[in-house]
């Protein structure tokens, strides 16, 4: 029996930064607990956020 991934059947998370559902990647097998954001760009983003509102 040949063991193939779909799409249909990897996990699954929403980006922190942008929102967006981004799907478990090969490059994430040993840390897919500790990924928060879908991308580079977004990882910066979310740095650059203020964690809360000024008054």
């Amino acid at each position: 029996m040949d063991k193939r991934y779909t799409k249909s059947n990897l996990p699954q998370k929403i980006c922190l930064a942008c929102g967006r559902p981004f799907d478990w990647r090969k490059k994430w097998a040993r840390d897919w607990e500790n990924v928060k954001t879908c991308s580079d760009r977004c990882k910066g983003d979310l740095r650059r956020k203020p964690t809360s509102p000024r008054s």
